[in-house]
Formats: C-alpha cells, structure tokens, sequence
C-alpha cells in the first residue's frame, strides 16, 4: 500500500474528541483514504502532543504523521529532539515536527512565554544541528541557554520541519528555514495567493529552491453530509474562537472590516462566554452570535456538495497551494470529498 493522494492531509481528533483513543481509527481510516499527512494538533486536554504522535505511528504504516503544531518552549530542546527521533526511528522516517507561535493571551494566562521569530529560527537551528551528530556547547540564543546538547554523535538526518505560519515574519522564517509552513483556516483568495507567495520568495531570497517549502492551505472541510448542528459548530463555532483568541490578526491578515470584530467584542453574549465558543458552545449558543459574523469571513471553505467541497480543494491548489489540509472533519466525514476529488 502507498498513499494515493500526498496533497492531502487532515487533523486527527479535529475540535474537542470525547477520547484521545478516537485517534487510533482516524488514523487507519485516513491511511485507509490515502491521505498523505496526519496532523496532530496541541491543547492542554485530551491532545498533547507527543503521546497522539506515538499513537499514530504504531497503528499507521505509509501516511506521513506531524504535529501541527506544538510549542518549542513548552519542552527541553533535547526531550523534543528525543521525541522526533523516537518517532522518526517508530515511523521509518515519516514524523515531521511542526512549530507554532501560540497564544499569547493562552501564554500569558499560563506563565509561558510568549514565543517570538528569533526564537522558532534558533529552535529550528538547534534540531538541525542535533539531528547532524553535532555536541552542542555553550548555546546562549534566542531560544535559551544551555551549556552542552548532544542527541547522538552517530546521527546524520535530515529531521523534517514545518512551521503553522500567519503573519509576515513567520510566512518568511517558513520559507527560509522550513521544509512546510501550513497556513491558517478562513484565509480568502487573496491573502492566501500572497502568503504562497511570501514562502516561496523568502524561499528564494535565502538560496534555496521554492519548490522545496511545500505550502499548505488549511482549508475548513464542511460538507452538506455533516449534520446542521456540527456544520454550525465547525463553522461558525470555530471561527468565532479564533474571533476570540487572536480576531486582530485573522482581521488584519484578511483585510476585514474591523469594526465587525469590534462589533462582535462588544456583544454582551459573546463578552460574558465563560469559555471558546468551539468547545462549550451550545447550537442555541451558535445560532445566537452567528449573525454577528459576516458570510464573507465564512466563505473561505469548502461546503455544499461532496462535488463542491472538492472543487474548492482544487481551487487551493489553483491558487498556488501545494498541499491541503481538509481541515475540521474526520476521515469518515471526509470519504465522499475525497471520492469527488478523486473522480473529478
């Protein structure tokens, strides 16, 4: 068996999973699919990542597993470097290990520092380094002091990256440093043409060859086929806590209008939400804000038709994209998009 369609990838335990073992048949129903990439992402619950990673390893044999994204700061450079390696020995070499900037309202709450771009590019450095055999003395970077790392001196690999990429200054460390930068959901046609874009010229600029990042579009998978309540949930609800945790940027990046978001902010219902909408919200809950949120914001996904949905997994690739991720829904969801693709 090898995988059918390596552009196309999907988050394993997509929203708030009742039980991290949901991952196991995701897994193997993905594989199953011929996805190319399981993506694990991070919350402090149900989802950390290095356990979900090991997890689906053990129970997969072709499709590529990555994280999507963990934090660097939130572990040891060399208990990271020994996760990736565990995991690139357990998988044959199919692990890539994917970098995040975070919250930093999440960040602050919790006491973790916020994470800069210096910090991710002399991270990345760090594992670079590691994964080539080298002993480590006297870093003091960015990404912090340590007085001597060594993985293994035997160890000359090259340890795949990615980086989950929005602003400027990520979209160029992507492609300067990264072998994939994964771009964000509801990102329109225009913001999306010139983040590819941005990867592959910072790509250039630093002498590599553009056609080495591979850029993917994150795009929210969500088809008539999925009941009205959980299609309002991954829609609405999950665009609305992106609203919540860092609406500035989704607006600035986009181009919207910021005075909806400031609308949004300042309704008593969304002000008083003791929690992200995506993960306690109720379908009355739901219903009652999505007003507040314009189609237009809504608008960059996949919906309608298995056929439609497909179409618009094309039109990612049309716009400069070179992978997708069908983000949002699970591989059971995803089979009749994945047929209509395959068929069109």
């Amino acid at each position: 068996m090898t995988v059918k369609h390596p552009e196309l990838g999907f988050y394993t335990l997509a929203g708030q999973p009742q039980s991290s073992r949901d991952l196991v048949d995701e897994v193997k129903a993905g594989e199953a699919l011929g996805l190319g990439t399981a993506f694990i992402s991070e919350r402090y619950n149900l989802k950390e990542a290095a356990t979900l990673s090991g997890a689906a390893g053990a129970v997969s044999d072709h499709i590529a597993i990555a994280t999507g994204a963990t934090n660097h700061n939130t572990r040891h450079p060399l208990v990271t470097a020994g996760y990736a390696r565990t995991m690139q020995s357990l998988t044959g070499g199919r692990f890539v290990l994917g970098l995040g900037r975070g919250i930093p309202r999440m960040q602050d709450a919790y006491g973790i520092g916020r994470i800069t771009t210096a910090q991710m590019e002399d991270f990345a450095s760090l594992m670079r380094r590691l994964f080539r055999g080298e002993t480590i003395v006297g870093h003091d970077g960015p990404a912090g002091s340590y007085p001597v790392l060594r993985l293994d001196p035997a160890l000359d690999e090259h340890l795949p990256m990615n980086l989950v990429a929005f602003g400027p200054n990520s979209l160029a460390l992507g492609g300067r440093c990264f072998d994939e930068v994964i771009l964000h959901t509801y990102f329109t046609d225009e913001t999306t043409k010139r983040c590819v874009a941005a990867v592959k010229q910072a790509a250039v600029d630093a002498g590599r060859d553009p056609s080495d990042v591979r850029v993917w579009s994150c795009l929210a998978t969500i088809g008539d086929h999925i009941a009205p309540e959980l299609r309002l949930k991954k829609s609405v609800g999950r665009l609305a806590t992106y609203l919540q945790a860092y609406g500035d940027l989704m607006v600035r990046t986009n181009d919207w209008d910021p005075a909806v978001l400031e609308a949004f902010r300042a309704d008593e219902f969304v002000k008083s939400f003791p929690g992200a909408f995506d993960a306690i919200g109720s379908t009355e809950d739901l219903e009652r804000i999505a007003p507040l949120i314009p189609d237009e914001w809504l608008a960059p996904s996949a919906t309608g038709s298995a056929e439609e949905c497909a179409a618009e997994v094309q039109h990612q690739l049309d716009l400069g994209c070179d992978a997708v991720i069908l983000h949002g829904a699970t591989p059971t969801e995803l089979k009749p998009v994945v047929e209509a693709y395959v068929n069109s």
